[in-house]
């Protein structure tokens, strides 16, 4: 398998871009990777990358996302944030991978057991970290399912705050990003959202 060109890059629509995700996701559930000559892959994008998909995930350490979408060098703009959270920084990383790279699908990736989901939801406080969990706090006033054990110790309470968040996020991004929005309108790119579980390797995909 061979790194991106422009010339494929330029082919590939938002639906291939996605089937191309979950391709790869089910690739690396049934434990069968594509042939990769990697160091062929740098010497391919070493005057120039075509990423097809534009990731923003977590930095947890089990969300490898090359690995758990089977791709190679060149083939994702990875985006990778503790609580996988938006920011203008990122938001602005998202329109050049999109606008000026021209990459065809932005992937929001939360995932399941989420350190950053859990310290948010047990209101933790410590520095810089007290900022970025902020970020965090709309997604769990949106939960009204739980009643009670709204904490971190809850793992169904700090899931569902986790899905909340991707959604949140997407729409975040739509609502912030003229460029992104109007690209999707066009039917240029896709927005779309997921889970990761950590303790199956399964990557779920939301319908909007």
């Amino acid at each position: 398998m061979w790194a991106h060109t422009k010339e494929n890059q330029d082919k590939v629509t938002p639906t291939q871009a996605l089937k191309y995700l979950k391709e790869g996701n089910a690739r690396f559930l049934n434990n069968i990777k594509v042939s990769r000559d990697l160091l062929k892959q740098v010497n391919q994008t070493s005057e120039g990358q075509f990423p097809f998909a534009t990731i923003l995930s977590c930095i947890d350490s089990r969300v490898s996302i090359e690995l758990i979408f089977d791709q190679g060098l060149g083939d994702i703009f990875s985006i990778r944030i503790a609580g996988n959270i938006l920011n203008d920084d990122i938001l602005g990383s998202m329109e050049f991978a999109i606008g000026v790279a021209n990459s065809k699908i932005v992937l929001v990736l939360g995932h399941t057991k989420c350190g950053a989901i859990t310290s948010a939801c047990n209101n933790y406080k410590s520095g810089y970290i007290t900022g970025l969990l902020s970020k965090i706090n709309p997604a769990i006033e949106m939960d009204t399912i739980t009643k009670i054990d709204r904490n971190g110790q809850n793992l169904t309470f700090v899931n569902r705050v986790a899905e909340i968040n991707v959604h949140l996020t997407i729409n975040q991004i739509r609502a912030k990003s003229t460029v992104l929005r109007e690209l999707e309108n066009d039917g240029k790119i896709l927005i779309v959202g997921g889970i990761y579980d950590v303790e199956t390797g399964i990557v779920e995909f939301f319908d909007s």
